[in-house]
């Protein structure tokens, strides 16, 4: 293969045409650019004259496609599906080669840490882990035990606030950039979410969970949180259990989630419920690089 088998376009329908049947062919791999692709094709980003996405897609002769990535604006990250690392090295040469700058890239841990070798190999940049991610796929769902008191209710106009505000508290305790406020909400990854509130008997709300719309049969829970002063009480694995049984029941055939790998009480927390670790996600931060540079 050669690094012009890198097809890249700026048209998302044109991408999704030619690797949107790839892209659902492993729903819970893809989780990510499944749902990127189909928020940016409904809010058709990149007009009005301002920077839009990038995509790509690793195809051979005939067309059969084999990976693909995908840039949200210059300043977001890189996002590849897997890929050995002969294609991680043959993209690299191709951005390099048309004089892209990328701040970093994002995938599964072999293929994001392929990536970052190569495009150091090819531009000088140094790359620096940023975070790293575990997925989990839903087996057999198991609601916990004990099951705290309380119900799920789906959150409203009226709950907007309070899912702006916790979507921000979830945020800072992650450590995730940018941080989310009423302000930049609109423009957030959290904005198309469906969100579900734990409430006590009485109807206060005590934890969250949202999902995304469903692509492909998948469905990602994301974000879970609970207020700090209100853990440890079986509220999150309550509410996460409410929203993967409502996937289940409006038909999703994979459910997935991403847990940080180094908190073992989400990761266990979501073992008891069903979810099963199928992969190890990575991120990696560049320094400048001259793209072209062949070092």
């Amino acid at each position: 293969m050669r690094p012009d088998d890198w097809h890249l376009t700026e048209d998302i329908d044109d991408f999704l045409t030619r690797a949107g049947a790839f892209l659902r062919s492993r729903p819970a791999l893809h989780t990510m650019p499944l749902t990127v692709t189909e928020k940016l094709r409904a809010e058709r980003a990149g007009q009005n004259g301002t920077a839009g996405p990038v995509f790509g897609r690793l195809a051979e002769p005939g067309g059969e496609v084999r990976a693909v990535f995908y840039q949200r604006t210059p300043s977001a990250p890189l996002s590849l599906t897997p890929v050995s690392r002969e294609q991680a090295d043959l993209l690299a040469a191709r951005l390099a080669g048309l004089g892209r700058s990328l701040p970093g890239v994002g995938g599964d841990h072999d293929s994001a840490t392929a990536f970052a070798e190569a495009w150091q190999r090819r531009t000088g940049a140094i790359p620096r882990l940023s975070h790293r991610i575990r997925l989990h796929r839903l087996g057999t769902l198991t609601p916990p035990r004990p099951f705290p008191r309380g119900r799920g209710r789906t959150a409203d106009e009226r709950d907007h606030e309070r899912v702006v505000r916790w979507c921000g508290e979830f945020v800072d305790t992650v450590e995730e950039v940018p941080a989310v406020d009423a302000d930049s909400w609109a423009g957030s990854r959290f904005a198309d979410r469906h969100f579900t509130f734990w409430e006590t008997p009485d109807g206060a709300p005590v934890s969250m969970a949202a999902a995304t719309t469903m692509v492909a049969g998948m469905v990602r829970v994301d974000p879970v949180y609970t207020p700090a002063h209100l853990r440890g009480r079986g509220y999150a694995g309550a509410v996460t259990a409410e929203v993967s049984a409502a996937a289940l029941a409006a038909g999703a055939t994979d459910v997935v989630l991403f847990a940080d790998p180094a908190n073992p009480t989400s990761n266990a927390l979501y073992r008891r419920i069903g979810y099963v670790p199928i992969g190890e996600w990575a991120g990696y931060r560049f320094s400048s690089g001259t793209p072209g540079d062949d070092q």
